[in-house]
């Protein structure tokens, strides 16, 4: 399947080009998983207060990486709620996702007046940091701008954790990531509750299953009050 290239908003591009940015300091970790509602916390980054004689401020650009598997086999699995939720993030914002770069489709575009990249690795999940490494590095992104959004089986489905930092927690896309980020672990991630394997199951089994209809529901509620704090 062939994909056309799309050209990021004047706006947008401008904001990604420019070799200087502007931001506040990381506000306080969440250390507890949090069923909705949750505490307001705000990604996007506060900039400096400009001269009135000054250029327009400049905002550090985010890059917003969902992990899961592409293909339509793998729609709707538990494993692939981050591409899901990435997907829900560019709907609601208008940013078109059309753009294939470093093994990920692209979005390019902005929540309020800060830049964001939207990425779905199509390198697939145990190798979506290839992806991931090489677009921080050629759009400039810092490490405390990187949000990462991946499953997570220690969470009762329906619950959202967002950290500052951390480590892999055995999960093998997210280990991938770190990799690629020269071993770097202090980049903020969300993971997503799916629960656990019932019983005897298979985990890769269980990964791959799709959500039962009160599980969808719930996953869609988590959803739609996270973006709301964008």
């Amino acid at each position: 399947m062939s994909l056309a290239m799309a050209t990021p908003t004047a706006t947008a591009a401008a904001h990604l080009a420019s070799p200087l940015f502007f931001s506040s300091p990381p506000g306080p970790r969440s250390r507890r998983a949090l069923r909705t509602p949750f505490r307001r916390t705000r990604i996007a980054v506060v900039a400096s207060v400009p001269d009135p004689a000054e250029k327009p401020v400049q905002y550090t650009p985010w890059l917003i990486a969902g992990l899961g598997n592409p293909g339509s086999k793998y729609q709707g699995t538990r494993h692939n709620v981050g591409f899901e939720m990435v997907d829900r993030i560019a709907r609601d914002e208008g940013i078109v996702m059309n753009t294939i770069q470093s093994k990920s489709l692209l979005g390019v575009g902005l929540i309020g007046e800060v830049p964001v990249l939207l990425t779905k690795p199509q390198s697939y999940m145990n190798y979506c940091g290839e992806a991931i490494g090489p677009l921080a590095a050629y759009y400039q992104v810092p490490l405390r701008h990187i949000l990462v959004i991946y499953d997570d089986m220690s969470l009762p489905n329906g619950v959202l954790r967002l950290q500052r930092k951390g480590g892999h927690g055995r999960h093998n896309g997210l280990q991938n990531v770190i990799e690629h980020l020269d071993g770097c672990r202090e980049f903020p991630r969300l993971s997503i509750g799916i629960g656990s394997p019932p019983g005897k199951m298979d985990t890769r089994a269980f990964l791959l299953q799709k959500f039962s209809s009160e599980e969808r529901i719930q996953e869609k509620n988590i959803s739609h009050d996270f973006i709301g704090l964008l």
